[in-house]
């Protein structure tokens, strides 16, 4: 059995390597800056998560290894995350395919500022792991698990969500085109489903939950939803 800290490792230049190829692939070209950048900050902020993981919490950072479609343990989850997998690799794959046929071009304050929403995504993810230590990838109940409401959690129900977000809105800006939003609106439903489904799930088997939403009314946006 490899040790937490080389899997997560070894899953982290897996993840790089990944990406890499679903950026330059299909735009036919290395010469692609906004698709360096993005992949820059996307790892090297994965990567200090990571470490700050492998030092403060490594139950947590076990937790997060173990996700994706086959972890999961309902089947209506295991839909969902098929599809967010898809629209993930959708969401590099468009732009990149943008890049190369040029149907839109984002300017420089559009990368800028999508770059810029992608770090703060993953600054508001470290918030939220400090804060939560149950924060696990798939949709279950932890031993001696109990419901967290301080930090982002006293704004809103869901800071994870919200975080993740932030990046989500910020990768096609970062990569340069405005036709990936169409992989991100379609995945959008998808996102929103897991929510509600793991609020019920929360709701019926964690104690306290059904208490802290009527205390936290808002689900991802402070006082929107």
């Amino acid at each position: 059995m490899k040790s937490l800290e080389a899997r997560a490792w070894v899953a982290l230049t897996g993840l790089a390597i990944v990406m890499a190829l679903l950026l330059f692939v299909p735009a036919g070209t290395v010469r692609y800056w906004q698709g360096w950048v993005y992949l820059a900050i996307f790892i090297g902020a994965s990567g200090l998560t990571t470490l700050y993981l492998l030092r403060k919490d490594r139950a947590l950072l076990e937790r997060r290894m173990r996700g994706g479609p086959t972890a999961e343990k309902r089947p209506a989850q295991k839909l969902i995350m098929v599809f967010t997998s898809i629209g993930f690799i959708a969401l590099l794959v468009v732009p990149a395919l943008d890049r190369r046929f040029g149907w839109s071009t984002g300017p420089l304050a559009a990368v800028v500022a999508g770059d810029a929403l992608v770090a703060i995504g993953f600054y508001f993810i470290s918030r939220v792991y400090r804060e939560n230590t149950f924060t696990a990838a798939t949709i279950q109940i932890a031993e001696n698990q109990t419901v967290i409401s301080t930090g982002p959690y006293a704004i809103v129900r869901h800071p994870m969500y919200a975080s993740g977000l932030l990046y989500f809105f910020g990768t096609p800006l970062a990569l340069g085109s405005y036709w990936g939003f169409v992989p991100l609106a379609a995945t959008l439903p998808f996102l929103i489903w897991r929510l509600l489904d793991e609020e019920r799930f929360l709701a019926k088997n964690l104690r306290g939950y059904a208490e802290y939403q009527r205390r936290v009314r808002h689900r991802l946006v402070p006082f929107v939803w």
